[in-house]
């Protein structure tokens, strides 16, 4: 129990049930910080958490006049993104997280990494020993889904890292309402418990403790020693040693897609890494998409897009994660979990998204962003019309007079921002935000949308024959690699369903788990794939993208009304007929027969390599559908080839 003398720096304990008085007292008596703080979620605490991290070098405020309550972090350089190769599913069997005969020696393959829960506990606990001495271990409680939701989810965070409860605030419901919540439910111990810290080197390594006098100072870590572990079947998440994003705000992959996967099997939905879309045609009727697209490939301009064509709207209810369930109805409805944007600042601009450009000049978090002279954010792809011979850019690892093409003594590029700098906005700043955000039933999907960045191959759009299939292009998918992992190496990669770093286990009974979907009386969304990424003869882009993209949209619009006269057949699905897709306007001369283009010879070179991917991630455990997924594509693009 939570002894009644433990120092409380602000806040009660009173609010919690035993089980998390329980929580909070063992990892309190392991880290042993010295005083608790129980986070309220309110607009006063943010202020006062944020100038506490001014004060101490961790935040600056942006004080540019067109910023209101906008700050930046700067992280240490060895601390910028997510950690793939640290971050593990731990379990009491194997077989839970990797399918039979796909394991590496060491338990892992390329969707999954596993260690035995008992193994990791002993690394933790090495780990979280006395890991917050002299710090405040703060506590976080935070809803994943409207508050009341019958598809939310309530967790609590531990943390010595006011920077990560600052950003929580914006990415969840956060404060005493989840608290009110769990205490109001049938069971007060039913919550997902996350522990972070940022660490501390180790006092007994000489080494380490020479590498922490070489860090940002104003920037705890302990990059060496990072893991990141997640116990699914006891629904608890543990991260040590890093204070970024991905790795310290446990609601947003942790929790929202590794641990609510596994929650999602048992339970009957899915959580997915998935943008929700509500889009309204000239006549007013309305659908919602959900799309699938690995990081950097469009997700959130996607899902703020500003259409091209006249009396098309769209309206954002999430960017990045979906949780879905079939209602009572049959009909499939999803819920944004979180209540931020977590966006990827490099690239964004008032071309690629103007609703974003918007929304970060209030009450956003920048993190490794650049800095004007002025108090004026930067990064590149920002649009900017800066004079670089007369303002002074301060780059993210603090260089003055950053000028556009610097490089270092290895002749390596040196960035104003970091590549994957990020922008932390609340949902309630976007101009777009969907009426039905906060709906507690969720919103009706009518499609599902796969994605990546495609050079060749692939063409722009094109539907699945029906839900196996789909579920097979999901399985099938590849892209370019991007920065938003610190530790990926290859240019083109698999990344079935854009989940490939978080599964929450078996990749073979996620598969049977979407497949299972389709029963009963449901009414199954359509399942589509696009790709504005395919490149020319000369490396151009064929397809102008952003705002232009109302028109794939328009068209999947059409085929969810089961519109026969905007498609025809092709050996790997349904494309647009010739005149399929609504041009009109269109300023870019686009050439639609390379843009659809069905190249048979690379295709049977992709059916070979997705064939020899999913062979070897799911052993002896690929599911029969999946198999004949394969055979039957194969076979039709030997039809087609004769």
């Amino acid at each position: 129990q939570v002894s009644s003398t433990m120092p409380m720096e602000e806040g009660t304990l009173n609010l919690l049930g035993e089980e998390a008085k329980d929580f909070v007292a063992k990892y309190r008596d392991l880290c042993k910080p010295t005083s608790i703080y129980v986070c309220n979620g309110s607009a006063k605490e943010n202020k006062r958490l944020c100038a506490l991290m001014a004060s101490k070098g961790m935040l600056r405020r942006v004080t540019h006049p067109n910023f209101k309550d906008c700050w930046s972090a700067r992280t240490d350089p060895c601390d910028v993104a997510r950690l793939e190769s640290r971050t593990f599913i731990c379990t009491p069997q194997q077989e839970q997280v990797v399918p039979e005969g796909a394991a590496r020696p060491d338990g892992t393959n390329m969707l999954a990494r596993w260690m035995s829960d008992a193994e990791m506990d002993g690394k933790m606990v090495e780990r979280l020993n006395g890991c917050m001495a002299g710090r405040t271990m703060y506590v976080i409680p935070f809803s994943m889904g409207p508050l009341g939701s019958p598809l939310a989810k309530i967790g609590i965070q531990l943390s010595d890292s006011p920077y990560v409860v600052a950003s929580m605030r914006i990415m969840t419901r956060m404060g005493l309402g989840a608290l009110e919540q769990l205490s109001a439910s049938s069971s007060s111990g039913d919550f997902v418990r996350c522990v972070h810290s940022v660490g501390r080197p180790d006092a007994a390594d000489p080494v380490q403790i020479e590498k922490a006098k070489m860090r940002l100072p104003t920037w705890p870590c302990d990059p060496d020693r990072v893991l990141v572990a997640h116990f699914p079947h006891r629904k608890e998440v543990i991260s040590y040693g890093s204070g970024y994003g991905g790795n310290s705000l446990l609601a947003k992959k942790c929790f929202a897609l590794r641990i609510a996967s596994w929650l999602g099997q048992e339970e009957g939905w899915l959580a997915e890494h998935m943008l929700i879309l509500r889009i309204k045609n000239p006549e007013g009727r309305v659908k919602y998409f959900v799309g699938a697209f690995p990081s950097a490939c469009g997700k959130t301009n996607l899902a703020m897009m500003q259409p091209a064509l006249p009396g098309w709207e769209v309206k954002c209810v999430g960017d990045d994660i979906a949780w879905l369930k079939f209602d009572q109805e049959g009909r499939l409805r999803a819920i944004n979990p979180e209540n931020g944007f977590f966006g990827v600042a490099p690239g964004t601009s008032s071309k690629t998204n103007p609703h974003a450009m918007e929304m970060v000049h209030r009450n956003t978090i920048f993190t490794n962003v650049a800095f004007t002279e002025n108090g004026d954010v930067y990064w590149e792809g920002m649009d900017s019309k800066l004079d670089f011979t007369s303002t002074k850019v301060i780059s993210w690892r603090g260089i003055p007079y950053w000028q556009p093409g610097m490089s270092n003594l290895d002749g390596e590029k040196i960035t104003a921002a970091h590549p994957n700098s990020r922008f932390c906005t609340p949902v309630a700043e976007c101009p777009v935000v969907d009426p039905l955000f906060d709906d507690p039933q969720g919103v009706p999907i009518d499609a599902i949308i796969f994605g990546g960045r495609r050079p060749d191959t692939v063409p722009l759009v094109y539907q699945a024959f029906d839900w196996a299939h789909g579920v097979f292009l999901g399985s099938a998918m590849r892209s370019e690699t991007t920065k938003a992992a610190a530790d990926v190496t290859d240019k083109m990669r698999h990344d079935p369903f854009a989940m490939r770093p978080f599964f929450g286990y078996n990749f073979s009974k996620y598969l049977n788990h979407w497949l299972g979907m389709n029963g009963g009386q449901r009414h199954m969304p359509g399942i589509f794939h696009v790709n504005w990424f395919r490149r020319g003869e000369q490396n151009e882009f064929l397809w102008p993208g952003f705002g232009e993209n109302i028109r794939v949209l328009e068209w999947i619009f059409r085929r969810t009304d089961g519109d026969e006269s905007v498609a025809r057949s092709s050996p790997i699905g349904v494309v647009p007929s010739n005149d399929g897709l609504n041009l009109e306007g269109l300023e870019q001369d686009v050439n639609m027969s390379k843009l659809l283009d069905v190249p048979l010879e690379l295709w049977m070179q992709e059916e070979e390599a997705v064939r020899s991917f999913l062979e070897g991630q799911l052993g002896t455990d690929m599911p029969q559908a999946i198999a004949e997924q394969l055979d039957n594509l194969k076979q039709r693009l030997q039809q087609a080839n004769n």
